[in-house]
């Protein structure tokens, strides 16, 4: 145009904005565009990283169309299932076919529910391939709903198998573990019960009944327990056999628990000892106890056709402190047997007073011997016929600082106990050798010197040795021997002593023959030099005819088998007048000389004072 319009510049600003109304939507074409294809790579990127962590993981999708009942699986889920990776659809055929029969059910109805109520699905089965491999498959799914309204299931599934059979390994082990523990428990169950209890009664044992008292003791409960001994259980072990013993032993524990109540302790501590822990009882009921074993052990137990007869001694205590208990029950027992056996006894505060008694005179004893106390008395021995001094019998005196001269009987029981009596006896052997040797020194003639010996002293191995060194003379010494020790006993030891000690020139007496057992085959094998009548035959002599006989009879023996017959306790003329007549070579008794010390025998002997009684 030759001019321009007067509208040139409107003109100008639509022809702008046609442009710009096609240009912009390409502009934001291009840039939505763009955009689309960053949201694209985006989500390739993310479809990527799922796909490698599906792969990673070994986790299958799959998509069950609840409606067509179709199925779509993708590779990972056909391989689970052994299926090909072919990407075609499956069917409900296909899943079911391949559940384990006896998963099917659970599975189905687990599916079912969670479709029913359009609501989250899990569930684990085993799946059969086919070739027979079995696999743990486990599934989550969720409900959906697509576009159009279709419902669906969308979920996962992977395998497991590794993870179950690694778990049902871990249950096996710890089954085996669990087990094994228990076999373990058991068995230390049965150590415990073995350690505590006696394998033949099946009684608690000592060590038992030691931790029952130990907590009776914290506890500060009254409590009573009877401690019991069998008596004459030896006698059947010995003639029967241990068979025969064992049976005894079972049968007196089946007593004593019939006897006892369901709250009470039982138990075997060694040997034939059995002990009863009781509550509730007074000592009336103890008692009463005690009597109802004692009267059944007594009843005869047959073993093999032989009636075996034995009985039981109780001791029994009560108090709180339980660990002093068995100490008292068995200071009871011990009483109890003392006192003729087949008993029972109580600790009382009596015996406390005598066990008192007893340690002290346990300890003067102890204390005695460190200071020479025990010293050596003799009482003279005559010929019957001329009245001349023949020997003298050594006995044990003890000079008590407070109490005076004392005479075994009041020592010699704790003696034994302490197991001293060997020392005393070794005491008077040395002082009468001492006075033998002063007395043939000083002109005096004793013949012999005649030594008590205990059963203790006789079953020491060292004894001969011990008496060689003495040097003793042929003849000079007498040992005297309690009838009761040795005779009709088969000792290897003792027999060996004695030969041997005959073999050193030592005469060997019976001391108290009549009183014990001893058998004219007895006297014949151990052939004494002489035999001294016991005192008890000797006293009634002067009054009963039938007494006078007895002895009269027990000197012919001696006579007929060449062995001296000495009569001790002789205390009247009358008794010397008729023992003479009787043919007794030798007397010892009161009427003659009481015992005296040395001083005082060397003294009574040169005086010959006793003729005159005579």
């Amino acid at each position: 145009w030759p001019a321009i319009p007067n509208n040139a510049w409107m003109l100008r600003g639509l022809i702008a904005f046609a442009g710009a109304l096609v240009v912009l939507p390409i502009l934001v074409a291009g840039r939505l565009f763009g955009e689309r294809q960053k949201n694209y790579a985006e989500l390739r990127r993310l479809s990527g990283r799922l796909e490698l962590a599906l792969e990673a993981s070994g986790i299958g999708v799959w998509e069950h169309d609840l409606a067509t009942k179709e199925l779509l699986w993708d590779d990972r889920v056909n391989q689970i299932y052994g299926k090909p990776a072919d990407g075609k659809p499956r069917g409900y055929e296909d899943w079911a076919m391949a559940i384990h029969p006896e998963d099917f059910d659970r599975a189905r109805q687990e599916f079912d529910a969670a479709a029913e109520r359009e609501g989250p699905y899990s569930s684990q089965y085993r799946v059969l391939l086919a070739d027979g491999t079995t696999r743990h498959v486990r599934t989550r799914a969720a409900f959906f709903q697509d576009i159009g309204g279709t419902p669906k299931m969308i979920g996962a599934e992977w395998d497991v198998t590794s993870d179950v059979l690694l778990n049902e390994t871990l249950i096996r082990e710890r089954q085996l573990s669990e087990s094994k523990n228990a076999e373990l428990k058991v068995a230390k169950a049965h150590v415990e019960h073995v350690a505590l209890h006696d394998p033949l009664t099946g009684l608690p044992n000592r060590r038992y009944l030691d931790e029952l008292l130990a907590e009776k003791s914290v506890t500060g409960t009254r409590t009573a327990l009877l401690h019991l001994d069998l008596d004459r259980f030896k006698q059947i072990n010995d003639t029967l056999g241990h068979a025969a013993g064992d049976a005894m032993l079972v049968h007196a524990s089946k007593v004593i628990k019939v006897n006892t109540g369901p709250g009470d302790f039982v138990a075997r501590i060694g040997g034939d000892e059995f002990v009863v822990v009781s509550h509730g009882r007074d000592d009336k009921q103890l008692s009463a106890l005690g009597d109802r074993i004692i009267t059944q052990m007594r009843r005869p137990v047959d073993f093999q056709g032989n009636p075996c007869r034995f009985g039981v001694s109780i001791g029994i205590a009560a108090g709180t402190d339980a660990k002093q208990l068995l100490v008292n029950a068995d200071l009871a027992l011990y009483r109890a047997k003392g006192s003729g056996r087949n008993r029972h006894e109580f600790f009382d505060e009596e015996l406390q007073s005598e066990i008192v008694r007893t340690k002290q005179i346990a300890d003067e004893i102890l204390g005695g011997l460190e200071r020479a106390e025990f010293t050596t008395y003799y009482q003279p021995q005559f010929d019957a016929r001329t009245l001349e001094i023949v020997g003298v019998e050594a006995l044990s005196r003890w000079k008590h600082p407070e109490r005076g001269i004392l005479a075994p009987q009041s020592y010699l029981k704790v003696a034994e106990e302490l197991n001293v009596v060997a020392i005393i006896d070794r005491a008077v052997l040395e002082q009468a050798l001492e006075s033998f040797d002063q007395w043939s020194n000083s002109g005096l003639k004793i013949p012999h010197v005649s030594v008590n010996v205990s059963a203790k002293r006789l079953e020491d191995k060292d004894l001969i040795d011990g008496l060689r060194k003495l040097a003793i003379r042929k003849g000079t010494v007498s040992f005297e021997l309690v009838e009761s020790i040795f005779l009709d006993e088969n000792d290897d030891l003792v027999t060996w002593n004695l030969e041997h000690i005959k073999e050193l020139g030592i005469d060997i007496e019976i001391d108290d023959f009549g009183t014990g057992h001893a058998s004219i085959v007895s006297l014949l094998k151990l052939q004494p030099r002489r035999l001294k009548i016991d005192r008890q035959l000797i006293t009634p002599v002067t009054q009963s005819i039938p007494q006078r006989q007895l002895v009269s009879s027990i000197i012919e023996i001696g006579k007929s088998l060449g062995i001296e017959v000495i009569a001790e306790g002789v205390e009247t003329n009358d008794h010397a007048r008729i023992l003479k007549e009787l043919g007794c070579d030798i007397l010892q008794g009161y009427v003659f000389g009481r015992p005296m010390d040395a001083k005082a025998f060397t003294a009574f002997a040169q005086s010959r004072k006793w003729l005159a009684v005579g």
